[in-house]
Formats: C-alpha cells, sequence, structure tokens
C-alpha cells in the first residue's frame, strides 16, 4: 500500500511539474535573426574575425567562459527564451543536418546587415538574405519531421525575432565610397527595400508573430563618443537611427495591412537605450560613456580582447565593449520588450504578441 501511494504522489508531482512547464512555455519556438546584439555562436563557424569566443567575454555566462556572444553573459536572445520560457536557441552552425529545430533556432551572425555586402571585408558572415534561406532550409526539415500541417500550425504560434540593421550604419558610418554612393536618405530607403522582401519571405514559410527591433542611438555608443574630444554622443548618427526607426514602423504596418494573419511588435530600442543614457541612476548605472571591457580611451580603443582590461562591477556599466550593452543592460531592455508598452514597444509587446 505504502509503495503504491508513493508512486501515485510521484505521478501527481510529474503531472504538476509538466503541467507547470507547459503553462510557463508561452511559445512553441523561437527562431531568432540577426547580428551580434544576438549571435550565440553561430561566428565561431565561419571563417572571419567578427568572434567572441575568447576571454574576456562570457566572464559571467555559466562556468564563466566565452560562447561567442559579444557580452559579458546573457544576450538577448537568451532572455527572449527565458521569458518565452524555452532554452536558448541554439546557432544553427552548431548543429548536425538531421536536427529537429522544434524548439528554434539562432541564424544571427555578428557584423552581418541587412545588406549582402556589409563588412565583407570581415571574413565569412550570414547577411540578413542567407539567414532567411537557411530559415527556408529548416521549413522543410520541420515540414518533413511534422507534416506540413502540423509545421504550420507549430511555427503559426512561434516568435521570430529580427534584431539587424546597426552594422549596415557602421559600414557606412566608416566609408567614405558608400557615402559617396548613397546619401543618408537614401541608405535608409536602400536598407529598407533591402529588408522588406525578406520579412516577406518568413511570412511566406510560416511565420505569423513577429518581432523587430530598431537600430538603438548608435553614435552613443563607445567606439562613437571616443572620437568626439568631449565624449558627447554624435547626434547627427543618432538622427539616422530615428529616421530609420521611423521607415521601419511605417513599413512593418503596411506589411500587417498587406499579410493576412501577421501580427507584429516592434520594439523601439532607440528610446530605451536613450532613456537609460539619460538616466542612468534610475536603472541602476554608473557609467554610460565607457566600455567595461576594452583598451585605450573610454577603453574603446580596441575589442574586448584577452590583454584588455575590464570592470570589476559589470552591472554598473550600460556598455560591454566598444558596441555593444552589458547583460545588465539587456536585462531592462529584453523586460521592455516583453511588458512594455508605448512608445517603447508599439502596437503590443512580446507578450501580447505570443498570446494573441
Amino acid at each position: 500500500m505504502a509503495k503504491n501511494l508513493l508512486l501515485i504522489f510521484l505521478l501527481i508531482s510529474l503531472l504538476a511539474l509538466s503541467l507547470e512547464l507547459a503553462k510557463a512555455q508561452l511559445a512553441p519556438a523561437a527562431f531568432v535573426l540577426g547580428d551580434s546584439l544576438v549571435d550565440v555562436g553561430n561566428n565561431n563557424y565561419l571563417r572571419n574575425i567578427a568572434k567572441a569566443n575568447f576571454p574576456h567575454n562570457g566572464i559571467d555566462f555559466a562556468a564563466r567562459r566565452p560562447t561567442g556572444r559579444f557580452c559579458n553573459g546573457k544576450n538577448p536572445a537568451d532572455f527572449i527564451a527565458d521569458q518565452l520560457g524555452l532554452p536558448s536557441s541554439p546557432p544553427y552552425l552548431s548543429l548536425p543536418k538531421n536536427a529537429s529545430y522544434i524548439n528554434g533556432v539562432s541564424f544571427a551572425s555578428g557584423a552581418s546587415g541587412i545588406l549582402n555586402g556589409t563588412f565583407l571585408a570581415y571574413g565569412e558572415l550570414i547577411p540578413f538574405q542567407k539567414q532567411v534561406g537557411y530559415f527556408v532550409e529548416v521549413h522543410k526539415s520541420l515540414v518533413q519531421q511534422m507534416g506540413s500541417s502540423a509545421a504550420e500550425k507549430h511555427l503559426s504560434k512561434s516568435l521570430f525575432c529580427v534584431i539587424i540593421g546597426s552594422n549596415d550604419f557602421f559600414d557606412y558610418f566608416g566609408s567614405s565610397e558608400l557615402q559617396k554612393q548613397h546619401t543618408p536618405q537614401q541608405f535608409i530607403d536602400l536598407l529598407a527595400t533591402s529588408l522588406k522582401p525578406q520579412l516577406k519571405k518568413l511570412y511566406e514559410f510560416g511565420a505569423r508573430k513577429l518581432m523587430v527591433a530598431g537600430v538603438g542611438p548608435l553614435g552613443c555608443v563607445p567606439a562613437e563618443r571616443v572620437n568626439n574630444k568631449t565624449h558627447q554622443c554624435n547626434e547627427e548618427h543618432n538622427s539616422w537611427s530615428v529616421k530609420y526607426n521611423d521607415m521601419l514602423k511605417a513599413m512593418l504596418k503596411g506589411l500587417k495591412s498587406e499579410l493576412h494573419g501577421l501580427n507584429y511588435s516592434y520594439f523601439d530600442t532607440y528610446k530605451v537605450l536613450h532613456n537609460i543614457i539619460q538616466y542612468p541612476s534610475a536603472y541602476g548605472f554608473n557609467e554610460i560613456k565607457a566600455a567595461c571591457c576594452g583598451l585605450g580611451e573610454l577603453r574603446a580603443k580596441s575589442l574586448c580582447l584577452p590583454i584588455a582590461r575590464y570592470c570589476s562591477n559589470r552591472k554598473d556599466h550600460v556598455f560591454w565593449d566598444l558596441y555593444h550593452p552589458t547583460e545588465a543592460a539587456y536585462r531592462i531592455i529584453v523586460d521592455v520588450l516583453f511588458d512594455g508598452s508605448s512608445p517603447y514597444v508599439v502596437p503590443i509587446n512580446v507578450r501580447q504578441l505570443v498570446s494573441s
């Protein structure tokens, strides 16, 4: 009798645990497309110089080891997965061809852009168009594994995260050739005309819940501030960020009316990060200008290399290196992404998106 009671108790406990896990999982999968802000290790498998698979990156991650994330710890892809009740989407290039992809996968690649030509000098990258192409292959695999109808249903409930565009601007900022070819407005228009058909292709292959992030205040990263004697933000570059984001919001609104069943959440990275920079103490930060890890003035004269110095309290700093925020900043950003409201996230937040 005692053994039977124990067995019943264990079964009830397992059932309760499974129900709790099912309740906590807000979406069946997360598919991540983007750049170094959400790269979880794809660049480790490519021949390029845009890597973060060495110390001091990952110093606050599990086992205090570098993973290919351009951060001291978790990046937005990890926090988004946490919020969804999912494991972090693994790097696509790390998986065997017969992988299931059932909980999602990450195609994000550091230094990649919307344009195929962004940072070509860095070596092998996965530009956005190629990332979308990889997803088409994943779609085929899911159809083979689940059947067409089940795969369609699975993908329609999954979250598709798109965080890209910053590198296109950084490449433009540093390229006199690109600036000769395109005015800032023409360049922004080029990004829009290049991004839109790729978002439509994601929809064509099953994406129905789309989270798209605008670019941040690019003129305020340490790599930009160090070029200014007063270490102030480059407001001209910030203004281009704002113009691009306005274009992106309008484009997403148009796509929703054009594509039946598409729902989206636009996250205004600029407004959220700029607010943190303007009122750092309100968010627990002391340092908004200098990077935590790097060399030289503002620790912004190099990447976070093994020979670089790094700050002892990463929670004090908004920026980890000369381009990327710290885990502490990312945590705040993703909290707003999930549960924030207008003007930071429109027309709905991600929690509302995955519940729709």
